[in-house]
């Protein structure tokens, strides 16, 4: 996602350090620490403008959502939708996805969501896809053993090229949804993007993948 530079965006996120996280590696281990509580935490890698974490927070309160994204507008434009519904059990981290291990210790995340990542359609851009073998080894680090990715796209090249990559990792496909909109799956929250997409009839896919073997 690509927005317009926003005026005052770094003061309004200095301003409320009790969401967006400075120094964020001084928590890596501890975040069960700066939410409170012992419950499971979920990451979304590329959190756009928040409509996505901010929604799934009010409707799981028992799980913990932190949201990464490195574009300071963007994560100001996240901040003014938790702040709008004062979600105790959020935090924003304006830090590079590609980094994770900095922030998050082996095992420590419980979920990871990739939602309407850029697809890089140019073959020689291969390694900047999220679903990338490199990143899904930083991916598979800081989750729980068996921790999945829930990851959706309008894109059905990234899309086949996703399910692909998963496989050749040894990752377990769970479930998949070729046009989820018109599926049987319930509480699908969406993000701005797919707002956008679904109403101009354009097709939205969905996986869930699981790692296998992993052992802390």
């Amino acid at each position: 996602m690509r927005v317009r530079k926003r005026k005052g965006a770094e003061e309004l996120i200095s301003s409320h350090p009790e969401y967006v996280v400075d120094q964020a590696h001084t928590f890596k281990g501890k975040w069960h620490e700066r939410f409170g509580n012992d419950h499971p935490i979920h990451i979304e890698i590329g959190m756009g403008k928040g409509q996505f974490i901010t929604e799934m927070a009010k409707a799981h309160p028992e799980i913990n959502y932190i949201g990464v994204e490195i574009q300071v507008s963007v994560v100001s434009f996240a901040l003014d939708k938790v702040l709008a519904e004062e979600l105790p059990n959020v935090q924003l981290l304006h830090v590079d996805g590609s980094s994770l291990t900095e922030y998050f210790a082996d095992g420590e995340v419980d979920r990871i969501y990739l939602n309407f990542s850029d697809p890089w359609p140019k073959k020689r851009h291969e390694k900047r896809r999220l679903t990338y073998k490199s990143f899904l080894a930083v991916d598979e680090q800081i989750l729980k053993p068996a921790g999945e990715i829930h990851f959706k796209t309008d894109n059905q090249g990234l899309f086949e090229y996703s399910l692909a990559s998963f496989s050749q990792y040894g990752m377990t496909i769970l479930k998949v949804w070729l046009d989820l909109h018109h599926s049987d799956y319930e509480g699908n929250i969406m993000t701005e993007y797919e707002e956008k997409f679904s109403s101009r009839g354009q097709r939205i896919y969905r996986v869930e993948a699981r790692f296998n073997g992993k052992q802390l």
